[in-house]
Parts: structure tokens; sequence; C-alpha cells
């Protein structure tokens, strides 16, 4: 049977490369972070605290995190010019009493002026295959209660809420969240 696409892509205009995430790119990860949190979550959480996010005391925590030993997977997602576009982790599920075997999906960002290139799709893609071949049975993630757009992307690619909800504070507001969970296949034999 033939593969049906609904937007195919033409043989000029690849997606991004995923690869594996090196110190070099942690100014643009914190620079995506940073940026992604300011455009996505604009009237969701308090403006000053939004403000205030610096990329490069980012960049620094980037780099410890990349260091650490046993630390998630993290990936980006790079143009034909080795621009980085987008950035995931993932990794072991930390969420209290989570099935054993269960994975979570960190961080998954975009560069606000790639939102709708197919950046976010082709690393949440690659996350999926990478988890599933590590051997995780499901894959979950936190998103904010009132980010109707992130929802919307991570509901077309399989994963559904499942009742968990939980705040964090962020400038003096709690902001909650809710969990959403997609069950992953097994790489065949």
């Amino acid at each position: 049977m033939d593969r049906v696409t609904t937007r195919p892509t033409p043989a000029y205009a690849p997606g991004p490369r995923i690869r594996a995430m090196t110190l070099g790119d942690c100014a643009a990860v914190a620079d995506i972070r940073v940026r992604g949190w300011q455009a996505a979550y604009a009237g969701m959480i308090p403006q000053g605290y939004l403000d205030a996010m610096d990329a490069a005391e980012d960049t620094e925590r980037r780099r410890a995190y990349l260091t650490t030993d046993g630390g998630p997977l993290n990936l980006v997602a790079e143009t034909s010019d080795a621009t980085v576009t987008g950035w995931a982790c993932y990794g072991p599920c930390r969420d209290e009493g989570a099935r054993p075997g269960s994975g979570e999906l960190y961080a998954l960002y975009v560069h606000p002026a790639r939102i709708g290139t197919g950046t976010g799709h082709s690393l949440l893609a690659e996350v999926i295959s990478r988890a599933s071949v590590d051997g995780f049975g499901e894959l979950a993630l936190w998103v904010l209660r009132e980010n109707v757009r992130a929802r919307r992307f991570y509901e077309r690619a399989g994963f559904r809420p499942d009742g968990a909800e939980e705040a964090f504070e962020a400038g003096g507001a709690m902001v909650p969240e809710v969990r959403y969970v997609r069950a992953l296949t097994p790489p065949a034999t």
C-alpha cells in the first residue's frame, strides 16, 4: 500500500536534520528556549517572569545539563546550513508512581520564526522513535493547561491527557499543567 501524505515535501525542500545536541549548540538552544517561552506563554505566565528570562544564563544551565552523566537525551533540529531551529530532550519519566519503563518528553521547543515548518513534527517523531528503541513503553509530557496550540499539536501526534494535573510557580503565579501520555510501539525485530 502506498503511503499517503497530506503535505508532500518537494525534493528541493527537505525537512530539518535531527541530531544529538553538542556543547556548541547550547547558546542556540537557550535562545530557542527563552524565545519559545516568551512567544508561546505570553498571557499564560506573568510577563515580568518572561521578560526576565536570560539566554546567557540559560546557556550555562544547558551546558551543565548536557555534561551530566546519565542525563536526558538532547536532540536538535537544524537546517541545511546548520542553523539550529529546534530542541527536544527526553529520558525516564520523573513522575512519582510512573509505570516502570515509562519515558518523558521533558521539552520540545522550536524557534518562533520556524513554527509551522515541520521542525516540531520532525523532532517529536525522532523522540518517539528513539524512545521506543530505548525500550520505553509509553511517553508522557506536561503541557500548560491554557496552551491550546501545543495541546492540539500533541493530540495530533497521538498523545492524550490522562487526568493528571499539577501547577508550578512562575513570577508569583501558579501555572497549571496537564499530563499527556502516548503508548509506544516496540521496534520490529
